[in-house]
């Protein structure tokens, strides 16, 4: 590319600046092509109708011939966590803050409802309370504990890594008795547009390397419901990482009965026969908005997969996926280096080489902490994702 010469020259550097690529939802927003904002009302991702999501794969008879209601995420939340204080005496709710609701008020009413010696406030310390619901796990509780943000919750990751997820490797033919079963662990996660350095991380793969526990993503309201009730019932541990930016953006009908959804389970949102996209959470609508504009200007078909459970993730449907399209991209927000897709990149060459048409792509954060100006330029956008299924079509 053509760059002009840095010189002292006031001409000079006009001219510099005049040929300086914007960002493409800022400023002429309202032409931009591909970097607008999600329509969430209409994307086909969430489920527009009570039809829609009582069809949905997964459903108990029980939820799939009741009733639904058009909620968000953080209120799908809050439901299923009422349902698991009103069905097991075991199950705790607590953290910094929850008591009023928290800082996203996904926990708003609980404690009217349950009382304060089931739904609590803890001091502000991470490891402490991870901590408590490693021990009240190991009593047999089912403790829904909540990191107010997953940035902080690095001081308690000694106890999660070298206690929770190993307590059933240490007790061997008692691992039955004593375990953490029944540990999840929520927290916020990813971009919200202005977090900054302290309220934008997404540390998913950090646990990712760590045997004995599970690392779940919802995308939306129904996913959040079924993929939390799941988690109190495991017999794993559970990281629970909820897409901050999606607590309010994301609407849609979510049956009022309880009902699970597999924690090991990927899932097919969109079928195609030419390149298959990975993703999760709040990514997963920046793929359907590129794959959209993809299709129609390159007469291509996509397939797009939400991978939900993050670890242990579903290896067979991705192999089964990629050696149908021969194209691999996978995308998430969380940086690139040592993240989920290296993961999944490495297991796509090993299963998948020989019906590879391209190199497996990966597009996802910066490697870099966001600072509060830049955030929108760090994580994966629409016309990024649009630039890497261009190139792999065309490689």
């Amino acid at each position: 590319m053509f760059r002009p010469a840095l010189t002292r020259h006031h001409g000079a550097s006009q001219a510099l600046h005049a040929v300086r690529r914007g960002y493409a939802s800022h400023g002429a927003a309202s032409k931009a092509r591909l970097n607008v904002p999600t329509d969430y009302a209409k994307t086909p991702l969430l489920h527009h109708s009570s039809k829609s999501v009582l069809g949905m794969q997964g459903l108990s008879d029980e939820a799939r011939n009741g009733t639904t209601s058009r909620i968000n995420l953080y209120q799908a939340i809050n439901a299923a966590m009422a349902h698991a204080l009103r069905t097991d005496q075991r199950v705790l709710v607590f953290g910094e803050d929850v008591a009023f609701g928290g800082v996203f008020r996904a926990s708003m009413g609980l404690q009217t409802e349950f009382g304060d010696d089931r739904v609590f406030n803890t001091p502000l310390s991470e490891q402490g309370l991870v901590g408590f619901a490693i021990g009240a796990a190991l009593e047999g509780m089912r403790p829904i504990a909540e990191v107010q943000f997953a940035d902080y919750v690095f001081p308690a990751y000694d106890q999660i890594v070298n206690e929770a997820a190993k307590i059933r490797y240490r007790y061997g033919a008692n691992a039955d008795v004593y375990n953490a079963g029944g540990l999840v662990l929520r927290m916020p996660a990813g971009g919200v547009g202005h977090g900054a350095l302290y309220h934008t991380q997404s540390p998913e793969s950090l646990f990712t390397h760590v045997p004995g526990m599970r690392v779940i993503v919802p995308r939306s309201p129904s996913q959040a419901k079924g993929l939390l009730l799941a988690s109190v019932q495991s017999p794993d541990p559970v990281i629970f990482l909820e897409p901050k930016i999606l607590y309010r953006a994301a609407v849609e009908y979510v049956p009022s009965e309880a009902y699970t959804l597999p924690l090991d389970k990927a899932e097919v949102l969109k079928e195609g026969n030419d390149v298959t996209i990975i993703s999760y959470g709040t990514p997963l609508y920046t793929c359907q908005n590129a794959l959209t504009a993809a299709e129609k200007d390159f007469g291509c078909s996509i397939e797009l997969i939400d991978l939900r459970a993050i670890y242990p993730w579903d290896r067979p449907a991705i192999v089964k996926s990629v050696n149908k399209t021969g194209r691999c991209i996978i995308v998430h927000e969380s940086m690139i280096n040592a993240g989920v897709g290296a993961e999944i990149a490495a297991t796509v060459q090993d299963k998948c080489f020989l019906r590879l048409e391209a190199p497996v792509t990966r597009v996802a954060g910066l490697t870099t902490h966001t600072g509060l100006a830049y955030e929108r330029h760090i994580i994966p956008d629409v016309a990024k994702v649009y630039d890497a299924i261009k190139r792999t079509l065309d490689y």
